[in-house]
């Protein structure tokens, strides 16, 4: 997540440098074979590509709302579950105590009871998130195009440094470790032994049903809330959509500078020459000036037709790096980051000792 008010047009401009180049290219090899070949027969009327520019516009708004869509749910569902956390450690420090056993337990063991608990629970925040970084074949281009590659060295994404065993070691014992380790699916196992936990604490007396039973409600709750982040995780955006709509995107780069083209260059043979039909007083210099701008008019239409391809292709790649809201990009959900200020406000809830400090993050991305 980028963290200033405005994206940086140099920041834009050197993650799409090679395109710009490319458009560039693109342009002027139809206009060379044209002015300077003098195939005077390359072009193409305006009509039918602004045709396929406005419905290449529709499906790339259709895009780029959905992937909108698709990142705003992402951020909801983890809003929730800074919530639900923030409720769960309460009803853990509150419902789980003295009051309803023969035992009494000492005031430690109660506290080291919740440390346990609320540590578990960010061990289950840390899994859920390393699951949601795992590399999915729709998210390659992420770590395999070279402006992407090149972009990535300018931020942190912690779940590609430090593993996962290492990340949650300090939160769960050799037992739960070993245990979850040997499954698929870690964070839900996490919330199973969370459960089984509180099985246990009610057979001691340490709650009661009631308060056993909202307990049990606030672990259905992170089920829900993990379900809703893997749903997102594991369904693309529709590759139908996303190819077809690369498809036309090219198609209508490829013939942009045709279009334009014949449009520059009817405007060097009619309105440069009715200029030069009221020049009736010389024709010296200025007159030779206005001949040449008017014969080779149709130049300028490779920076314009730079300029609109490189509109188009850049909203396709935002488009494009925006549908996965948990790939490890810089325009994700910044799970890595709420998740350590999950940690830091819950166990301060719970007057923790040994709390680690919030992220510092490079380059005003925050992941």
């Amino acid at each position: 997540m980028y963290t200033k008010r405005v994206f940086p047009l140099r920041g834009m401009l050197h993650w799409t440098r090679r395109f710009i180049l490319m458009f560039l290219v693109i342009s002027f090899i139809p206009v060379f074979l044209f002015d300077v070949l003098n195939w005077k027969w390359l072009h193409l009327p305006w009509l039918p590509i602004g045709l396929l520019g406005t419905a290449v516009a529709f499906m790339q708004g259709f895009k780029n709302n959905a992937s909108y869509d698709r990142l705003w749910e992402a951020r909801k569902i983890w809003g929730g579950i800074v919530n639900a956390s923030r409720s769960w450690t309460i009803m853990v420090k509150d419902f789980i105590n003295n009051d309803h056993t023969p035992q009494q337990y000492a005031d430690d063991e109660i506290k080291t009871i919740h440390r346990e608990m609320v540590h578990r629970h960010v061990a289950w925040l840390t899994a859920l998130r390393y699951q949601l970084r795992q590399d999915k074949p729709w998210e390659e281009h992420l770590k395999t195009s070279k402006q992407n590659k090149e972009y990535r060295k300018s931020f942190d994404v912690h779940e590609d440094e430090i593993p996962l065993e290492e990340a949650i070691d300090p939160y769960l014992s050799t037992e739960e470790k070993a245990e979850i380790l040997a499954k698929g699916n870690r964070a839900s196992q996490l919330l199973g032994i969370q459960s089984r936990r509180l099985k246990r604490f009610k057979q001691q007396g340490l709650i009661e049903d009631f308060r056993h039973m909202e307990l049990t409600n606030m672990l259905v709750e992170f089920y829900t809330l993990q379900g809703k982040s893997e749903r997102i995780k594991n369904f693309p955006y529709p590759r139908q959509f996303a190819t077809l709509n690369h498809y036309f995107v090219w198609i209508f780069i490829l013939l942009l500078p045709f279009g334009v083209m014949d449009a520059f260059e009817s405007i060097g043979s009619t309105f440069l020459t009715d200029m030069l039909d009221h020049e009736h007083h010389d024709a010296g210099i200025f007159h030779s000036i206005l001949d040449l701008l008017g014969r080779h008019f149709v130049w300028l239409s490779i920076p314009f037709s730079a300029l609109i391809s490189w509109v188009f292709y850049t909203l396709e790649l935002i488009g494009e790096n925006t549908e996965n809201p948990f790939e490890g990009g810089p325009n994700d959900v910044p799970i890595t980051n709420m998740s350590r200020g999950i940690e830091i406000d819950i166990r301060q809830l719970i007057d923790d000792t040994e709390i680690p400090p919030a992220y510092e993050w490079r380059n005003d991305i925050v992941m």
